[in-house]
C-alpha cells in the first residue's frame, strides 16, 4: 500500500485515519462547512464510517481513492479533508473535492489547498488531467480553482441530487501540461 505524504508552504496532505474522525467530523460535521456539499452535515457515526471506507480504499490495488487530511503544517492540526478520484474507466483523469474547517476560510487557505491536489495528481500520481465540480453559489472555491491554475469547463444542470432538490454545478479542470508550464 503507497502512504500519502505531500508536503506545501502552508499545509500538507496525508492519508486519514481513525484518529482523524473528530477532527473530520468538526467539518462533515459542520452546517457551514457543508452548505454547498450535496449532503446534511454528518453524525460522527457517518464520519466514522467514511474513514473505515477511506483506509479500505487506500489498501486497494489499483488504488483509484485517495482521502486525505488537510493539515496546518505550523500547528499540525488537522483543518480539513480532500478527495481525489481517479476514474477507472479513464485511469488519466480523476476528480478533486475538498472541504475546510470554516476557521480557515478567508485566508488563501483554499487555493492553497487546490494547489497542494493538483501537485500531488499531476507530480506523484503522474495523471493528465484533474477536476472539480462545485455548486454555483460557492463562489469562495470558484476563486480556490481559478487562482490555483484550474479553468472553469461550463455548467451541468441538475448533476446532484442534494436533501434540497436537483443541483447543478460548475465544472473546473486543469491539464497536466497546462499546469507545468504555469
Amino acid at each position: 500500500m503507497r502512504r500519502v505524504v505531500c508536503h506545501g508552504a502552508r499545509l500538507s496532505l496525508r492519508d486519514v485515519t481513525p484518529a482523524d474522525v473528530a477532527a473530520l467530523h468538526a467539518v462533515y460535521g459542520d452546517p457551514r462547512a457543508t452548505q454547498h456539499m450535496p449532503f446534511r452535515p454528518l453524525t460522527l457515526d457517518e464520519v466514522s464510517r467514511l474513514v473505515e471506507e477511506a483506509v479500505d480504499a487506500a489498501a486497494a490495488e489499483p488504488r483509484l481513492l485517495y482521502v486525505l487530511a488537510v493539515v496546518d503544517s505550523e500547528r499540525h492540526h488537522v483543518v480539513g479533508v480532500a478527495r481525489l478520484h481517479i476514474e477507472a474507466e479513464h485511469p488519466h483523469s480523476a476528480e478533486i473535492g475538498f472541504g475546510l474547517h470554516p476557521d480557515q476560510w478567508g485566508r488563501g487557505v483554499g487555493t492553497d489547498l487546490v494547489r497542494l491536489l493538483l501537485s500531488f495528481g499531476f507530480k506523484q500520481l503522474g495523471l493528465h488531467r484533474l477536476w472539480g465540480a462545485r455548486s454555483p453559489a460557492n463562489l469562495p472555491a470558484q476563486l480556490a480553482m481559478l487562482t490555483a491554475g484550474m479553468v472553469e469547463e461550463g455548467r451541468v444542470r441538475h448533476h446532484l441530487r442534494t436533501p434540497d432538490g436537483w443541483r447543478g454545478s460548475i465544472v473546473h479542470s486543469a491539464l497536466e501540461d497546462e499546469w507545468t508550464e504555469r
